[in-house]
């Protein structure tokens, strides 16, 4: 069974958007992540903040792109709940380890305030969708 239709079958709840809303959004969403955390890692490497500022944000990158092969690839929801809120987990994390290291950088933080209101509600999608079809 291809990932559209395995997706199709799960049950969800009555406030999960129509497939085609995730797109235009993710498309804007990764355009904000690429400008910021992009500022964030030449910073870093630059030496004008620590690594450590930067470490949430990497960590943020390797879990917001490891969900769709875990959601669609494995078909695993219960593994997808875990690294979306571990998503959700690092973005703050990284937003408030960058307030709080540079006055300078906290236009960051504003930006990605959409990513913040979205990976709020996907988390809460994905955690729903995943107890709607726990088996």
């Amino acid at each position: 069974m291809n990932s559209y239709i395995w997706y199709q079958t799960l049950i969800k709840p009555f406030c999960a958007p129509p497939a085609w809303v995730f797109g235009p959004v993710w498309t804007v969403l990764y355009v904000i992540i690429a400008i910021s955390f992009v500022t964030v890692f030449y910073k870093a490497f630059t030496k004008q903040i620590s690594w450590l500022v930067a470490l949430p944000f990497a960590l943020n990158l390797v879990f917001n792109f490891a969900f769709t092969p875990i959601q669609f690839g494995l078909k695993n929801n219960l593994l997808a709940s875990l690294d979306i809120v571990l998503v959700l987990v690092t973005l703050v994390w990284a937003l408030y380890a960058v307030w709080q290291a540079s006055p300078n950088l906290r236009w960051v933080v504003y930006v990605n305030i959409p990513y913040l209101l979205w990976g709020t509600f996907a988390t809460c999608l994905q955690l729903t969708i995943t107890y709607l079809n726990f088996r």
